[in-house]
């Protein structure tokens, strides 16, 4: 039977998860083992070892000398607190694994991403987890020429690549933020929305629009404006919303920080919120609770997808086959500060951009 074992090994049939789960330890410490390092008990590694030298395991080369254990983390651009919240759930998993984190930003551009590459050859990475993020087919295929595992965090576009995908219920958070808007209240919500080109952004607009007309509210499409995520773009939308000859009474914005950004709007404007303006964002980052007020938005599970992440990278790494290709993480309301009932009719002032009219 060992003999059996034995040869199934060799042929690549024993992954390190058959390791772990016959020691009755986790993938991570079978990692650990497996790379040397030395944060595991005596009893522990005697037994790993014991397990591995049994069965014949091999470590899975990447490339030609494969130096072990580095995980790479492309984001597309680096300036948000989103991309942190991403990397911190990254680190937590890929640090108990034994792993070391390479960040890198292509900022979109063939040239960053062909960089990218000839740095990830050298270091023969044991993995990389892509996040909103696009490869040239030719650098996908590079990948898996080099046995890569690859895992996409919030497709940018579909298919992702024909990998893994770990992503939030984007829908359900944009239908829950719009419903409680219009629970409140609202008849005319304003939706300052993402890049179109993000499968999140288009998501999060589909949803606010089924909650409309799941409420028997005709969707204005002059109360949608565009927006990149960040706080100017928050700030420009808001304006052009408050601008409009019939204004809207709440504004729900795809991101936390151009929610920020509304609410800078709304306050030069001399308006209130959430006494005279309602507005929402998208996201949960840890600085809105601190914002004035708090802000009412959708908690996107950013550490837990960063973490899962990881998780499928190591399955993959260790040839175990996934539950499914996507994950979607629950999205949740978080009720703070900045919604309310709408003003009463004559209650609200007529602004200007800069203050009261």
């Amino acid at each position: 039977m060992a003999e059996n074992k034995a040869a199934g090994a060799a042929k690549g049939k024993v992954t390190i998860t058959d390791i772990a789960r016959e020691a009755g330890v986790s993938v991570p410490t079978v990692s650990r083992v497996v790379n040397g390092r030395s944060d595991v008990s005596p009893s522990t590694r005697a037994r790993v070892e014991d397990l591995l030298r049994t069965h014949g395991y091999r470590r899975r080369a990447t490339a030609p000398g494969d130096r072990a254990a580095l995980l790479d983390l492309v984001f597309n651009d680096l300036d948000s607190p989103w991309a942190v919240e991403v990397i911190r759930g990254v680190e937590e998993v890929a640090h108990a694994a034994g792993m070391g984190t390479v960040v890198s930003a292509i900022h979109g551009r063939s040239g960053d991403a062909r960089q990218w590459m000839r740095n990830l050859r050298a270091r023969a990475s044991g993995g990389v987890i892509l996040v909103t993020s696009v490869l040239e087919p030719v650098l996908h295929e590079e990948l898996r020429r080099l046995g890569v595992p690859l895992v996409v965090v919030d497709p940018a576009g579909s298919p992702a690549l024909d990998a893994p995908t770990v992503g939030a219920t984007n829908w359900a958070g944009g239908l829950a933020a719009t419903e409680h808007l219009l629970h409140l209240g609202h008849r005319r919500i304003g939706f300052v929305a993402g890049p179109p080109r993000l499968l999140c952004s288009r998501a999060r607009l589909d949803g606010y629009r089924a909650a409309l007309e799941s409420a028997g509210v005709t969707v204005d499409e002059n109360l949608v404006v565009p927006g990149d995520f960040y706080h100017a773009s928050g700030f420009t939308g808001c304006n052009t919303l408050m601008d409009l000859e019939d204004p809207p009474t709440a504004v729900f914005a795809a991101s936390d920080q151009m929610a920020l950004g509304a609410i800078e709007a709304l306050r030069l404007r001399g308006l209130r919120v959430p006494e005279d303006m309602s507005v929402v964002g998208f996201d949960d980052l840890p600085e809105v609770r601190w914002s004035s007020p708090p802000l009412t938005t959708v908690r996107q599970p950013l550490v837990e997808m960063g973490k899962t992440a990881v998780r499928t990278v190591l399955r993959l790494a260790g040839e175990e086959e996934l539950d499914a290709p996507r994950v979607e993480l629950a999205t949740e309301l978080v009720v703070r500060a900045s919604t309310a009932a709408p003003a009463p009719p004559g209650k609200t002032q007529v602004t200007g951009p800069l203050g009261p009219l």
